[in-house]
Formats: structure tokens, C-alpha cells, sequence
């Protein structure tokens, strides 16, 4: 089992790019990079299709807050040390809540890239976006200024705050080894190879979950004309 040759992490630099800069949905550019992927790097690709299989048939995502549930409340640094609380937010309006799995993962720069072009309309209707990630401040940071996203990105360190809405996976051996080229442990503070599955919870003001996106698949994300739906229902209900 072989990591990433250079010359392959540069195809997929250019293949991330030339999705990012595609027409078409966001999981239309998702499932273009995933395909990509799977031709430069195959075996990277086969393990995560196994990886999804053993997270579905063990229902990863299935007990995290679903619709109708209260969202537990969490303070956690920002990019820039600063506390944030989901209390807080709320007193401004509906809110969501997004994990992300890092700063090295092209989908989650994908997806992070279409949440900030959708962001007018998301702060228009009242509402905001909050983003939650495994990495250290110096990496949240990063994430924030290389996707120019206006809104906070939290640390939420040992994946505390993903394990209380049993989000959190163990990645395995086999992605271990296929993913060795990235330093996780200096990402992450720790070697554990957790991550979160990423996920959205659209929160109301009155703390209520009102809508959810949890899939074990991270190459598949919450499409964004379904986030500013579930958004604007939030922020009519008072």
C-alpha cells in the first residue's frame, strides 16, 4: 500500500481546482473531484468506499441530533482564540451549525467555498453560519483565510463537541497509510485519527433542531439550495 507520489498530489491539485471552478451544484463538484480522485488515486478511493460501507452498516451519524431535538449547546475558541457560544448566536437568529473534517480536505474546501458565496443571502434572511473542525487554532485560521469565509471557524480540540453528538469515526489503518503524507497529529494537537463526520444542524432560535445533513460519506455534502430552505424556515419561526 503506497501514500501519495508528488507527481499524483499535483494532478489532484489541478483536478480540485478545475472542479472548484466548474458550473453546476456543489455535489456536482464534489462528485467531480471524487471521480478524479478515484483515477489518480485508486487505491485511496477503494478505501473509502469500504471505510463508508463499515461506518453505514455501524449507523455513523444515525444517534447525532436529529429534527425536533434540542441542539446541545457548546463554547469553543475561533480562529482567533475568541470564545463562542451556540446560546449566543442564536439571541441573533437561526444558525448552521457545520463540521467540517479540516483544512487538508479538498471536499470540505469545496463545500466551506460554496457556503461563503451563499453567505449575503444566508445573513439577509437573518440567519448565520458557524463552522466546527478537529484542527488547532493555527489551522482553523488558515481554513478561514484560504476560503475567505466571513464566518467563525471554531476548534473544537479531541473532537469533545463532535463525541457528545456521536459524530466522531475512527478512520482506520488502511487510510491511515493511504493519507501518512498529511501530519495529523500536528493538525490536531494528538495521533488519534478521528475525525467528525460532516454534517449540518440547522438551528432555531429556540435551540431546536430543524433540519439535519449527517451522511458517512464525506465526499457528499448538504446541497446548498436545501441549506438556505431550511435556513429561512428557521428564521420565520420566532
Amino acid at each position: 500500500m503506497t501514500s501519495l507520489s508528488p507527481a499524483d498530489a499535483e494532478r489532484l491539485r489541478l483536478a480540485f481546482q478545475r472542479c472548484r471552478d466548474m458550473e453546476g451544484t456543489l455535489n456536482e463538484q464534489l462528485r467531480a473531484y471524487a471521480d478524479a480522485g478515484r483515477e489518480i488515486f485508486p487505491a485511496y478511493g477503494a478505501a473509502v468506499d469500504r471505510l463508508v460501507v463499515r461506518l453505514s452498516e455501524n449507523g455513523g451519524g444515525e444517534n447525532a441530533p436529529r429534527p425536533g431535538e434540542a441542539m446541545p449547546p457548546f463554547m469553543l475558541p475561533d480562529e482567533n482564540g475568541k470564545l463562542i457560544a451556540l446560546p449566543s448566536l442564536l439571541e441573533r437568529g437561526p444558525t448552521a451549525v457545520m463540521f467540517f473534517r479540516g483544512h487538508w480536505c479538498p471536499y470540505c474546501r469545496l463545500n466551506v467555498r460554496a457556503v461563503t458565496e451563499a453567505h449575503d443571502r444566508i445573513t439577509a434572511m437573518g440567519a448565520q453560519i458557524v463552522a466546527i473542525m478537529p484542527e488547532t487554532q493555527e489551522y482553523s485560521e488558515k481554513f478561514k483565510a484560504e476560503s475567505g469565509a466571513p464566518f467563525p471557524v471554531l476548534t473544537d480540540l479531541d473532537n469533545g463537541y463532535a463525541l457528545s453528538l456521536n459524530l466522531v469515526i475512527w478512520l482506520g489503518t488502511e487510510i491511515q497509510q493511504l493519507l501518512s503524507y498529511q501530519d495529523m497529529a500536528k493538525f490536531h494537537g494528538n495521533d488519534g485519527w478521528v475525525l467528525p463526520i460532516p454534517a449540518v444542524f440547522v438551528v432555531g432560535r429556540d435551540s431546536m433542531v430543524k433540519a439535519r445533513f449527517v451522511d458517512p460519506d464525506f465526499r457528499r455534502r448538504m446541497e446548498i439550495d436545501d441549506l438556505l430552505a431550511a435556513l429561512e424556515g428557521a428564521s420565520w419561526e420566532r
